[in-house]
């Protein structure tokens, strides 16, 4: 049956003819290693980066990469990933696809993507991707490039596929290490390996590029190695690039620097320890003037050990006596052989070619195959209009300072973030940074805010800014003015918060914190600071107040001011004006959406442990006179209990307390948002597929690619307000059938809805939920999708016969809220929705 074709179903639609996928961008992605050059472009919402924010290794064998991946957490997705579906996306999924796809000769790469097939070293989904990206930009976006850079271009559509697959491999793997060449076993793809390693080795010409390079704000000069000279290659030998001790000891695997480091008689307790040892001890013994000079240590065994392990030259001086660090190096090539790494040049512009095919600084390995895979999987999608923009960069000039700029926040974030505790040398660094950008912030300010007003059509803007340097630079003004508050210089801050408050094209999430922060600084800090034009220090502070009173107002009326912000400025505007003696007739009143405290619940069961684990506590469990032996103990881990509605089989926690809410008559689900995603995806279907330029780049999504960013609710505020206010009257019922007739039969795709909830269950539970406090969850949805996904509480209950329905957080002995938690607890009780905490206590305690 191999390569027959075989019918689908014309509901799937699989058999119909679709345009090579436009690629696309985006969202937060994890990986093992950063993409150097740009980073990481960290979501507005957040300011703590996440350091592990690094590229997915790929095995350097498909031996390898079963072993390795054993243990290693999966990465978050991008928001390429993100908007489509949730496909196989494996190294298993892959080989299994083009193993199955007839192979023809005489296809290229956009023919293999249209009749799906692919043959084993001949072609691959990898190096078909990667051609996509580059052919892609190239053909709607060369603008951007230079002589050299396209020279580049054409010296890697010239090379072999065995060449290019090598490159593709390696460029989704650690970017920036050295890989040793015995070790990489492609050999189902790579016939001749050591021909396809020299080919990345070759030396290629540039012409002379016209364009001159500009030096951003915030950086001295480009990072070293990334900018393209006279001639490049596409990969460097280790013969050439390694020579120092710290370099090449980093080659090696513990268990080969343990027994360099028994040769050189020092000890450490791990990898690094041993290093830094073994570097001392280097540096404090020059030449070879140890006694006991070995066989082994000689030239000749030398020479004799390269022809054996290395298998090549490993290119270094023949005298071994110059140094005790040359000799060290010998013995280390000796163990790793002949190694390669790709070329910093050739691969930050290539990275460059992602940043604008997938629109985002944030990609994985997942991210080159994600986009071919989601188009020949067997899926409905949504119907949409697809608009991929041409501008999104202006010109190369524009694309470069971008970049820059994304360098520069990741600087300021290293910082502020990565270091543990920040020294006042650190803070005066990011201070610096901050005065150096801001001229630049203000400048690129004007000339967007002349774009929203003249150019932009309705909308088209709020995506689009996200690329511009002006984007990163508010970030970095942001950082920087909480430096300034560090630095006790609040005059200045408040400056910069009303800045900051006055443009309203940059993120938007982060409004709410900048009134907070702004009002907080009036109320204690600037009667002392300012002028007080004759008003005495009691009169110099109640004017003060007033000031801070008119920012909390403001902050509740400004419509880009989030939802989550609320309480705490409705809290201040009422301490302030018990301060100011308002009188009460002219207070506000905030009645309508004061916090009920949440329930607190105890409910009891059976706690299971299994024979040989501690309990909760850490001690060990018994049963009559007898001990379990214990094992590791992991504190918060989940614990197994006996479900008394299921013949007390064993559950999980939120298993029990689910049965102990049926038995009082409640219908629920343990769903960790998933009812609120799915309701949102309902409710709120058409208005997530309205036409919003530059948000659908593929004709493959489940989401607009701004979905999961703050420019998703201010591009769509008509639309969401008039949504929300026919869910406030009662007209959700009628919203969820109708999507539901129309594309349950279907089953498309679209992000957070999930197929499997029962229509009449969500139909029972929109008719508990209060109009107007499933309004307001979903407002927080629309807001702020990609931060409010998590934090939920874990049930989710409802009693027709009540008319009601409730949330319930679980928590085991010793668990804690966390800020997510607190944060939705607080929205639900603001909008009237009861919340209850779930203790759940063990009344007993038995082993098996």
């Amino acid at each position: 049956m191999l390569g027959q074709r075989i019918a689908h179903p014309p509901s799937t639609k699989f058999d119909e003819e679709f345009d090579i996928p436009v690629p696309k961008r985006l969202k937060r992605g994890d990986s093992t290693e950063s993409i150097a050059l740009l980073q990481q472009e960290y979501e507005s919402y957040g300011d703590s980066p996440r350091p592990d924010a690094r590229r997915n290794e790929v095995a350097d064998s498909e031996v390898e990469s079963e072993d390795e991946d054993e243990g290693i957490p999966r990465a978050s997705q991008t928001e390429l990933e993100s908007a489509l579906p949730p496909v196989k996306t494996d190294k298993e999924a892959i080989a299994e696809y083009e193993a199955t796809r007839a192979a023809e000769a005489g296809l290229d790469f956009k023919d293999r993507l249209g009749q799906r097939k692919w043959v084993q070293g001949k072609s691959s989904i990898y190096v078909d991707a990667f051609f996509l990206a580059l052919e892609t930009v190239l053909d709607e976006e060369s603008h951007l490039f230079d002589e050299a850079e396209m020279a580049v271009f054409q010296n890697w559509r010239d090379m072999s596929y065995e060449g290019q697959y090598l490159y593709v491999r390696l460029f989704l793997r650690k970017t920036a290490a050295w890989h040793r060449i015995g070790r990489l076993k492609y050999y189902g793809d790579i016939a001749d390996l050591n021909a396809a390693v020299d080919e990345l080795l070759q030396e290629h010409s540039l012409p002379a590029a016209s364009a001159t390079e500009r030096i951003a704000p915030g950086e001295a000069e480009p990072p070293k190695n990334t900018v393209l000279e006279a001639s490049f290659t596409f990969a460097d030998s280790s013969t050439d690039h390694i020579d120092s001790l710290e370099e090449a000891s980093s080659l090696l695997l513990l268990e080969e620097l343990k027994v360099l480091a028994k040769e050189a008689k020092v000890l450490g307790k791990n990898k690094r320890e041993l290093l830094k040892a073994l570097r001392k001890t280097s540096q404090k013994q020059s030449g070879l003037g140890w006694t006991g000079l070995k066989r082994s240590d000689t030239e000749e065994s030398f020479k004799s050990e390269q022809s054996e392990d290395c298998n090549g030259d490993t290119g270094l001086s023949d005298d071994v006596g110059t140094n005790r660090d040359s000799h060290f190096i010998r013995k280390i090539f000796a163990v790793t052989g002949p190694c390669i790494r790709l070329s910093s040049a050739a691969l930050k512009l290539f990275e460059r070619v992602h940043l604008v095919f997938y629109r985002s600084t944030e990609w994985t390995e997942k991210s080159l195959t994600t986009i071919i895979l989601a188009r020949i999987s067997r899926r409905n999608f949504p119907e949409y209009i697809v608009s991929r923009s041409n501008n999104i960069f202006t010109s190369r000039s524009a694309l470069l300072e971008f970049e820059a700029s994304i360098r520069t926040q990741f600087a300021v974030d290293t910082i502020l973030e990565f270091n543990g505790t920040v020294t006042k040398d650190g803070l005066q660094k990011v201070k610096d940074i901050f005065e150096e950008v801001y001229p630049r912030w203000l400048s690129i300010l004007a000339e967007e805010q002349r774009k929203e007003d003249r150019v932009y059509e309705s909308g088209e803007g709020a995506y689009l800014r996200r690329f511009s340097p002006a984007w990163v630079y508010t970030r970095i003004v942001h950082k920087g003015t909480s430096v300034l508050g560090r630095f006790k210089e609040h005059k200045r801050e408040h400056q910069m918060l009303c800045e900051l408050l006055d443009q309203h094209l940059f993120h938007a999430a982060r409004r709410g914190s900048w009134y907070q922060r702004k009002a907080l600084l009036e109320e204690h800090y600037m009667h002392a600071l300012s002028p007080d034009d004759g008003r005495n220090g009691e009169t110099q502070k109640k004017y003060w107040k007033r000031i801070a009173l008119r920012t909390c107002e403001d902050g509740l009326q400004d419509r880009n001011c989030h939802l989550i912000y609320h309480h705490d400025l409705q809290k201040r505007i009422s301490k302030l004006e018990r301060q100011l003696n308002v009188p009460k007739r002219l207070q506000h009143d905030f009645g309508h959406v004061r916090l009920a405290k949440p329930v607190e619940r105890y409910v009891e069961g059976i706690r299971v442990e299994k024979e040989g684990t501690p309990s909760r506590n850490g001690r060990r469990s018994s049963t009559g006179g007898g001990e379990a032996g214990m094992t590791n103990f992991r504190r918060g881990g989940k614990t197994i209990w006996l479900d008394p509605l299921e013949d007390n089989g064993e559950c999980s926690v939120e298993a029990m307390c689910l049965s102990f809410y049926r038995s009082d008559g409640w219908k629920g689900y343990h769903s960790e948002g998933g009812i609120i995603r799915t309701l949102f995806g309902y409710l709120f279907y058409d208005v997530l597929f309205t036409y919003i330029p530059n948000v659908f780049q593929t004709a493959f999504q489940t989401c607009p690619l701004d979905l999961h960013t703050d420019a998703f609710y201010p591009s769509r505020f008509s639309e969401i307000n008039a949504r929300l206010n026919e869910i406030s009257n009662g007209v959700g019922v009628e919203i969820l059938k109708r999507v539901h007739e129309q594309e349950r039969e279907r089953q498309t795709c679209v992000v957070g809805i999930d197929w499997g909830f029962e229509i009449e269950d969500l139909v029972e539970i929109v008719e508990c939920f209060e109009g107007e406090a499933l309004s307001t969850v979903c407002k927080v949805m629309a807001q702020e999708y990609g931060q409010r996904g998590g934090g939920i509480p874990d049930l989710f209950l409802w009693d027709k016969e009540r008319g009601e329905c409730m949330f319930a957080e679980v928590k085991s002995e010793n668990d804690r809220l966390s800020d997510t938690q607190r944060l939705w607890i607080d929205v639900l009780s603001g909008a009237g929705v009861k919340v209850e905490l779930c203790n759940a206590v063990a009344k007993e305690v038995i082993v098996r």
